[in-house]
């Protein structure tokens, strides 16, 4: 019996002293393509949501979102963010299963940050004064298919013109400040923060917005592979509570169509260390885009979208939208979170 009892209080001893296990932080790879609107994943990541949600997240740039699809069709990534595009819906109606899971960018007022740029000499030497001018002219763009083509679209038939009423050139966005510079295109469907720059160097003029053409235009997703989303659902909710507080503190940066609410010096610090713009003016300069805060798609919009790219040729197969949308992981992540307060 002596025995026994010494033993058992060695043992107890141990057990007091014994560090605790951590569990280990399950790994994530989320594609992003290195733009202003991937915010709030390097907002996660630099202050600590992801890691405080049991998640060791590693960030991939991608060219376009359109790169990440087969990856995430293959598991090999387990989110992505970018453009709800002609490409996306294409890989879908191939059979490449994944899930629109939260809003990444959208343009409630004020927040329209694709912006339509005429050419400043157009401006100042009347060939541009209303929208109706825009017949005839050479349009940057920068792929077919993709959120600023329906934008573009929208506004030519508020005026009654149509989509072929302009001819429309594939430049990639940065590249557009160049081309009006050089006056190789007369006018741009452009997005921050090369809109920005372009009417910062004088070249050219913001003459409406997103915001204004389509209110609430879904612009950009994020999106789960099938594995994600179905077998690994519980680190999915733990992914989503992570991004919705990060859209709340990217939000909290938002002030009358600026970068200039309360968090907005630390937000330009993490945008300045993960993207390749580094100039504080120009942070100051852009319209940001919108990200609902509670993290809602607009299902509306985005089958607004895609219509338009079926009416161009552009889809080829059958995409069943309702199927594509999982609503479940904001939803939890609300019930966890509650609704948004300012």
């Amino acid at each position: 019996m002596p025995m026994y009892c010494k033993t058992t209080t060695a043992l107890a001893a141990w057990v007091i002293l014994a560090p605790t296990a951590q569990p280990i932080a399950q790994p994530i790879t989320v594609g992003v393509t290195g733009t202003m609107s991937d915010a709030p994943i390097y907002i996660a990541a630099k202050k600590g949501y992801f890691s405080d949600e049991g998640l060791d997240v590693n960030v991939t740039t991608f060219r376009s979102a359109a790169d990440m699809v087969a990856p995430l069709g293959t598991g090999q990534i387990e989110a992505g963010a970018g453009s709800a595009s002609a490409a996306l819906y294409n890989a879908v109606a191939r059979g490449i299963r994944i899930k629109i899971v939260a809003d990444k960018a959208s343009s409630p007022p004020g927040y329209g940050a694709t912006k339509i740029l005429i050419r400043k000499d157009h401006v100042d030497g009347g060939r541009y004064r209303a929208p109706g001018d825009l017949k005839g002219m050479r349009v940057a763009l920068n792929a077919p298919g993709v959120s600023n083509t329906v934008t573009l679209n929208a506004l030519l038939k508020s005026v009654g013109l149509k989509y072929a009423d302009v001819e429309t050139v594939n430049i990639p966005l940065p590249y557009h400040v160049t081309a009006l510079h050089n006056k190789a295109v007369d006018a741009a469907a452009s997005v921050e923060p090369a809109a920005a720059i372009a009417v910062r160097n004088g070249d050219a003029v913001a003459v409406t917005s997103d915001d204004e053409i389509l209110p609430n235009h879904q612009v950009a997703v994020l999106i789960y592979s099938e594995e994600f989303a179905q077998r690994r659902t519980e680190d999915g909710k733990h992914f989503m509570r992570a991004y919705l507080r990060a859209i709340r503190f990217y939000n909290g940066a938002l002030r009358n169509g600026r970068l200039d609410g309360p968090n907005a010096e630390e937000l330009i610090a993490i945008l300045s260390s993960a993207t390749p713009i580094k100039d504080r003016e120009i942070y100051k300069a852009v319209t940001p885009t919108g990200i609902n805060p509670d993290g809602s798609v607009n299902a509306g919009s985005l089958a607004f979208d895609l219509a338009f790219y079926a009416s161009q040729g552009l889809i080829v197969g059958k995409v069943e939208l309702g199927a594509l949308i999982d609503a479940s992981f904001v939803e939890s992540a609300l019930k966890a979170l509650g609704p948004y307060r300012p």
